[in-house]
């Protein structure tokens, strides 16, 4: 209940300032993976460890803060899909303030908010999510100042999961631009731990992306990249490792090809 107020006036909070926003940046983007080790699958009868996944992102920088958006298309060659989307806007308080926020490495403080909206093919009953999902998730942010990172940010939560007990989640971000051999690469990603709950284990997912900045070659950098995205994920879904006698820890390399747009 105290989280769903703190939703409410943050969502207030967020109309007011976009009644005078500003747009400062954005990007939108699409990426085509492919990836053959997924665990948990959607059902105990099916293998759905070879998935093909299409994303569309949204990155914008605002005069009231950011927002970040994705949506996941999974399908796999047994047929089975899922689609999952998160929407994260986070309200600057050094912006709306007119202060600066700063110290240490910290850069700005920002009140920081996730929407995740699940739909899945889930015949046995196997994630601690359910085939249909709202969570709420609500905390604050930290923009930190890390030499050589184009950003990296730190963001902590309450959750309000969907018919599932209420737990608490860090989330790490950062993108980072190197070259190597007179070629443009970036390494970005995150890092998802979600604490234990009454009903799911506790969980970590580490995915990050290696990519060629295949535009560049041709004068047009940041605009297409090809390479690979790697994912540690242990106890998937919160269900612990060997439940149901399946492998929640997945250790999976996609190809992906990516472009902004």
């Amino acid at each position: 209940m105290k989280l769903t107020r703190s939703l409410l006036l943050m969502s207030a909070a967020l109309v007011s300032a976009m009644t005078h926003a500003e747009v400062l940046w954005q990007d939108n983007s699409l990426t085509v993976l492919h990836g053959n080790h997924y665990t948990v699958d959607y059902s105990l009868h099916t293998d759905d460890s070879s998935r093909d996944v299409v994303t569309f992102e949204h990155a914008s920088g605002h005069s009231w803060g950011d927002l970040f958006l994705f949506s996941d298309y999974l399908s796999s060659t047994a047929d089975s899909s899922e689609l999952y989307t998160e929407v994260s806007p986070r309200l600057s308080l050094g912006k709306l303030s007119g202060r600066d926020l700063s110290f240490g490495p910290v850069k700005d403080v920002l009140l920081a908010s996730t929407l995740e909206l699940g739909n899945m093919d889930d015949p046995d009953h196997l994630t601690v999510t359910g085939p249909h999902f709202t969570n709420k998730l609500a905390g604050v942010g930290f923009d930190l100042a890390v030499p050589g990172f184009n950003y990296v940010q730190a963001n902590f939560y309450h959750r309000d999961n969907d018919d599932k007990a209420a737990n608490e989640q860090l989330t790490l971000v950062w993108a980072l631009p190197f070259a190597l051999g007179g070629a443009d690469f970036l390494y970005d990603g995150f890092i998802d731990w979600a604490s234990a709950s009454a009903d799911a284990h506790a969980n970590m997912n580490f995915t990050s992306q290696l990519k060629w900045d295949v535009g560049a070659r041709w004068g047009k950098p940041k605009s297409l990249y090809a390479g690979i995205e790697y994912v540690y994920w242990n106890n998937k879904f919160g269900i612990e490792d060997g439940t149901y006698g399946i492998d929640s820890n997945e250790r999976n390399v996609n190809l992906l090809l990516k472009y902004h747009f």
